[in-house]
């Protein structure tokens, strides 16, 4: 162990962390070890992680691995180091570098490495940390770099042409397909990965309940395909930043979720099957789902998603369009059925076609509709699923009223003055003691025998 891991390890943590704070102490350890030169720095982010470690919890993950022992803990320091080791490959950093500041430096990231090479010595630790290095570099030279708005553009394309190939199968996976949809529409406008967005505004845009959105972004969160990086204040929502797991170039040879398996269907990535041909519009998705023709007592996902397919591709039989919606034959014939009633899908032989203003939510007559609709309120009026949207706004609209009320309570409670603290029993007050220093009793006015005041005014007893 060299001097430097030495000291550090023996330091008390509070002057560790004191001394972390310093953006400029990151070159110190290297400096006074005199084996590396200065390196290029990280980025903020990623600086404040190091430095800091990760405050706001936005890479902790507990799971189970086999056995069932618990691997929270290490999980989060692998996370860390993994999240650490990609932003120093981007910024040029070299294996020994790394390893040297996690090992010898005074920082909050490392403190899980410093603690394996306490118990099982340097080699381990070490090891340890040139895997982290090794699958972070791979990653890195993967992927495509993003370093302009224009390449965050060209990657938000390839995800958003990744998630209209993937098969969404079941009701949960197509709350989850609205969900990416919804963030990748909040992206493309703030041009970064990292957004901001409340679960009632998401809700809002998904056209869906909170609940329902607070659960996708849980079964988001477990595919590692969203993370969360605070919980917001009183006046702005939650930061998030959506990941794309798999390098744009593959991007269309993988899926992610597995189908409606138990426990959501965002249940972990699989290779694409050679039968799937899952392709939808999301453009088409992301300006109807909102709509409260397609709440989930309406036309629902399923609805949607046979619509965005035809408005990718029109002219498709009922096989094609079970397998390009990622529905079962039985919804296929129901919500086809529907919309032919409808007036906003006809049928040539075996194929379907989508009417001339269908994306407009007007329908055309048919031998199969006699009365189309006119408009998307007068298909959410038929199926019974009118107003749902407003009500929803209405009711988000109370619910930050009251958080608005109850934020102005608490800031005057914090702002109100205190009361005076009362003075501890074993001080004298002056009403118990007399000029020359004997106590009295406030009442009667006698002497107490045996009891005087101490010069620190406490009571002392002879």
């Amino acid at each position: 162990m060299s001097t430097t891991a030495a000291r550090n390890q023996h330091a008390h943590p509070t002057q560790r962390q004191t001394k972390a704070c310093t953006p400029a102490r990151l070159e110190a350890p290297l400096a006074r070890s005199g084996l590396l030169s200065p390196l290029p720095p990280l980025s903020a982010r990623m600086h404040k992680l190091l430095v800091l470690g990760d405050q706001e919890a936005a890479y902790a993950r507990g799971n189970l691995q086999r056995g069932g022992k618990n691997t929270a803990t290490s999980d989060h320091a692998w996370a860390v180091t993994r999240a650490l080791a990609a932003d120093a490959v981007r910024a040029g950093w070299n294996r020994a570098a790394f390893v040297q500041v996690m090992l010898d430096g005074p920082y909050k990231a490392g403190q899980h490495a410093r603690t394996l090479q306490h118990r099982r010595g340097y080699d381990k630790a070490a090891a340890w940390l040139q895997r982290a290095w090794d699958g972070a570099e791979q990653y890195v030279h993967s992927t495509d770099p993003v370093a302009t708005r224009r390449d965050f553009h060209a990657a938000l394309a390839a995800l958003r042409s990744r998630i209209e190939c993937t098969p969404w199968k079941g009701i949960a996976a197509k709350t989850d397909l609205r969900n990416l949809i919804a963030r990748m529409d909040i992206c493309s406008r703030a041009g970064s990965w990292v957004h901001t967005v409340s679960e009632r505004d998401l809700a809002e845009r998904m056209g869906c309940s909170r609940t329902t959105a607070h659960n996708s972004n849980q079964r988001l969160l477990a595919a590692k395909m969203l993370r969360q990086l605070d919980n917001g204040s009183p006046t702005e929502g939650a930061r998030w930043m959506l990941i794309s797991r798999l390098p744009s170039l593959t991007s269309h040879h993988w899926s992610t979720p597995k189908g409606p398996q138990a426990g959501g269907a965002m249940s972990g990535p699989a290779v694409r099957q050679a039968d799937t041909e899952a392709n939808l519009d999301s453009r088409t998705a992301s300006r109807l789902m909102r709509l409260d023709a397609f709440a989930h007592h309406g036309l629902g996902g399923s609805g949607l998603s046979i619509l965005s397919s035809l408005a990718e591709r029109d002219g498709q039989s009922r096989t094609e369009l079970q397998a390009s919606a990622s529905i079962s034959r039985p919804t296929a014939y129901r919500q086809l059925g529907t919309l032919k009633e409808l007036g906003l899908v006809r049928q040539e032989g075996e194929l379907y076609h989508l009417s001339p203003a269908a994306l407009k939510g007007t329908g055309a007559p048919t031998q199969h509709c006699t009365d189309p609709v006119a408009s998307w309120t007068e298909t959410a009026e038929r199926l019974g699923t009118a107003g749902v949207a407003e009500r929803r706004r209405r009711h988000h609209e109370v619910q930050r009223a009251h958080w608005r009320v109850a934020q102005v309570r608490l800031a005057e409670r914090r702002r109100a003055p205190k009361q005076p603290t009362l003075p501890h029993p074993s001080v004298a007050l002056p009403q118990h003691v007399r000029a020359d220093g004997c106590a009295i009793d406030p009442i009667s006015g006698e002497v107490i025998a045996g009891l005087y005041v101490a010069e620190d005014g406490r009571w002392l007893w002879s």
